[in-house]
């Protein structure tokens, strides 16, 4: 009897101590990226909670000051209340913008046409593209002067086309128009899930008399809720987390009268411009528990209307 028979009979005989050898290896395989999140990760998290309480400048040590912070900015602080302001409203155009025109480029992406792939690689190309090339491009073509948009807005009759990024009133939108650029990734999810319908259901229906609109009310939406519940939720997060594209368009006074004032900007301006780190870990907390109490209602609110395939 060789070596490893024995060894394997050894190990069958005794399945405790093999057991503990795998999973002793496999912490040793994952101890890189378990030190990885303890160190990068929930360390720095920690952090911030423990500063959210000080004030620190980053050159002299931290000083406790209590709850200083959360007061001066939810009672002496007014640009907080702006970046409040300004990210629900991007967030309540933006959300249901991208849900509404995904779905209805992906439902026109899923028919069987000749030479479909060709389009769905076209409609997906812009999302590779950096958000900061995209940033610059859209701050040329919405020049209120000499942009191409209005340009064209003048061209078909329009002899007072908006500011854009110039104007209060239209540089959210102005940003929310933007963000549609990246709007393929949304495109290809619900590609995923209507590919996922059982094609009887819409054979059924279409023997009913159904149309294209009941069709898409009565089979379309309830089998494609669970993918919306998915593509509202990222939606939320990242209206949450707008800055590279407002940052550039609005640069460093955002925008006309801190039009384009984002949550991540004024956190970014108080840490890394005021030099107030405390103040902006005490921001970054209460950006994090806002998400969460929204997630937290979207997914209490989907209990009554998601359909999963296994209920």
């Amino acid at each position: 009897m060789t070596m490893l028979q024995k060894s394997l009979e050894t190990n069958l005989t005794r399945p405790g101590a093999l057991r503990r050898q795998e999973e002793n290896a496999a912490l040793l395989f994952l101890s890189p990226y378990l030190i990885g999140l303890v160190v990068l990760v929930i360390g720095p998290i920690l952090a911030t909670l423990a500063l959210s309480f000080t004030n620190w400048n980053l050159l002299t040590p931290p000083v406790f000051v209590g709850t200083a912070n959360f007061q001066k900015m939810f009672f002496d602080d007014p640009d907080f209340w702006q970046s409040i302001r300004v990210t629900l409203y991007y967030t309540a155009l933006a959300v249901p913008l991208h849900m509404i025109v995904g779905l209805g480029v992906s439902l026109l992406l899923n028919t069987e046409v000749k030479g479909i792939g060709i389009f769905r690689t076209v409609f997906f190309l812009p999302s590779v593209l950096s958000s900061v090339a995209v940033a610059v491009l859209w701050l040329m073509l919405l020049n209120p002067d000499l942009g191409a948009v209005n340009a064209l807005l003048r061209a078909i009759g329009i002899a007072d086309p908006p500011g854009w990024l110039n104007s209060r009133e239209w540089s959210v939108p102005a940003v929310v128009w933007i963000s549609l650029w990246s709007i393929s990734v949304d495109v290809i999810i619900y590609l995923a899930g209507l590919k996922n319908i059982p094609p009887i259901l819409y054979e059924a229906a279409t023997l009913d008399g159904a149309n294209a609109w009941q069709k898409l009310i009565h089979i379309t939406i309830p089998m494609l809720s669970s993918t919306l519940l998915f593509t509202l939720i990222t939606g939320l997060i990242y209206s949450f987390q707008v800055f590279d594209v407002a940052y550039l368009l609005g640069g460093r006074s955002a925008g006309r009268g801190k039009s384009l004032l984002f949550f991540l900007i004024n956190l970014w301006n108080e840490g890394f411009r005021n030099g107030r780190f405390g103040y902006a870990s005490a921001l970054a907390w209460v950006l994090i528990l806002g998400a969460g109490i929204a997630i937290v209602l979207t997914f209490w609110v989907s209990n009554r209307f998601v359909y999963y395939e296994n209920e």
